[in-house]
């Protein structure tokens, strides 16, 4: 099983087209600004590079794990040691058998929300509690994160 770096890399850069619609004036990005007291001028200070660079690199780190979450081939890998050279061969046969089995957009699609869900929206929440952010924030975050995850999900999983 190899790391499809296109894949992981057309995830990463879906966060970005996620965001410019989650976060548009039009949708949550008003209500998002309000809640966390951002203002258009203080937007506009930000070193825009920096944000955006990093902002990438985070979100390839997020696509890259996705394919554990959602590729259930990744476990198989994992229990050889990620070394197929040195697998027995009941691993190539198992391999060989199941090897796109559950690699669809669908299925991915499916544990990527599942782990938007349990892992994003926990973290948002526990983080906004002790921050003392409103529930708005903690909805319209984590539900970017839910839908970021969702597609990242699907696209890591179905590309093949």
């Amino acid at each position: 099983m190899e790391i499809n770096f296109l894949a992981i890399l057309v995830a990463a850069l879906s966060s970005f087209v996620v965001g410019f619609i989650w976060y548009n004036p039009k949708v949550f990005g008003t209500i998002w600004m309000n809640e966390i007291g951002m203002t258009d001028e203080k937007a506009r200070q930000g070193n825009m590079l920096k944000i955006f660079g990093f902002t990438f690199i985070f979100a390839f780190m997020f696509a890259f794990m996705m394919q554990v979450l959602t590729i259930h081939q990744f476990g198989a890998m994992g229990m050889i040691g990620g070394d197929a050279s040195k697998a027995l061969p009941s691993y190539n046969a198992f391999m060989a058998d199941y090897m796109d089995a559950f690699r669809t957009y669908k299925h991915g699609a499916f544990h990527g929300f599942i782990s938007g869900l349990f892992l994003g929206l926990p973290i948002v929440a526990t983080n906004a509690l002790f921050e003392q952010k409103s529930w708005k924030y903690v909805f319209i975050t984590s539900g970017y994160w839910v839908v970021v995850m969702t597609i990242m999900g699907a696209i890591v999983c179905g590309w093949k």
